[in-house]
């Protein structure tokens, strides 16, 4: 919990109780149902909150902000940046139903309000959004496929409503082949802890 408020020390007394929780609650329902690495539950604030909340980092949700979280599994980026955001709204999907169940037990645990959640296909859920956002589900290519269509033609934010997406590696022939502008934005800029020297925030404007 102590690596959430060394990057985000102005969090709400409100929001660290509501990080706080996520250590016992993650482990709970992990060992009933597989969301995240045996070995990662250890260093969930590092690999999985902090992680998500990179998103933070390059871009901040105006209020009133419509994001999609695509393949959430159990529930990142979305519960993390839902609770960075409570004046934004955040679906998240997945097509494994399982997953979906963690998301709704740990987001009703921590009085998430902002927060709905779906078991469907990505290229099923109906709405519009700001912004659309995931974790290395697939490549670019066929996830832009998913969700080309579910962008709102107005913009709210201070850039315009797109993809941000957390993946790491080498990602410019991968990121080439769509074919679109993206910018890409080093999440080692923002976090010392070696886990982040090859993450990336990939944001690609629609």
């Amino acid at each position: 919990m102590d690596i959430i408020l060394k990057y985000f020390p102005g969090i709400t007394d409100h929001q660290k109780e509501q990080f706080a929780q996520l250590q016992e609650l993650y482990s709970v329902w992990n060992a009933q149902i597989n969301v995240i690495s045996r070995k990662d539950i250890e260093t969930l604030y590092e690999r999985h909150v902090l992680h998500s909340l990179g998103i933070a980092k390059v871009h901040q949700f105006a209020p009133g902000s419509k994001i999609l979280d695509v393949g959430t599994g159990g529930g990142f980026p979305g519960i993390p940046l839902a609770i960075l955001f409570p004046d934004s709204s955040f679906h998240l999907v997945d097509s494994i139903g399982k997953k979906i169940k963690v998301v709704n037990e740990v987001s009703t645990a921590i009085g998430l309000t902002n927060l709905t959640s779906q078991h469907e296909r990505a290229e099923k859920v109906k709405g519009k959004y700001d912004f659309v956002v995931s974790r290395a589900v697939t490549r670019m290519k066929p996830f832009i496929q998913w969700i080309h269509n579910k962008f709102e033609d107005r913009s709210i934010n201070s850039i315009d409503n797109g993809i941000l997406y957390l993946k790491g590696g080498d990602l410019d022939e991968e990121l080439n082949e769509t074919k679109r502008p993206y910018q890409l934005n080093e999440l080692s800029n923002f976090f010392e802890e070696e886990f982040f020297e090859t993450k990336k925030v990939v944001y690609m404007p629609f």
